[in-house]
């Protein structure tokens, strides 16, 4: 795999990640016991991992001239909880059929 699709790579999983924390550890924190900080310090960094992810995302698009389609389901699938998972077991499966 070329070391430009690597990163994709590793940011959609640090992304993905970060976007798990926020929702199934930060926001039960603020909203069940009341410590809101958390929210804000994992948000703010979701938020700039996501940023970073989808510039990362355009600039792949144009360098190995992926279809509008492919962009806009990997720009979907990072807004889904798991969408990162299933990006990777596709990439997997994909590798192992050749």
């Amino acid at each position: 795999m070329p070391a430009s699709l690597n990163r994709v790579r590793i940011l959609g999983i640090v992304e993905g990640s970060s976007f798990l924390i926020l929702l199934f550890l930060a926001m039960p924190l603020k909203y069940i016991y009341g410590i809101p900080i958390f929210v804000r310090y994992i948000g703010m960094l979701h938020g700039l991992l996501f940023i970073l992810y989808v510039v990362l995302l355009f600039q792949e698009k144009d360098r190995w001239d992926w279809s509008w389609a492919k962009f806009v389901l990997l720009f979907l699938l990072s807004n889904l909880p798991f969408g990162f998972i299933f990006v990777e077991w596709k990439r997997l499966y994909e590798n192992n059929l050749k």
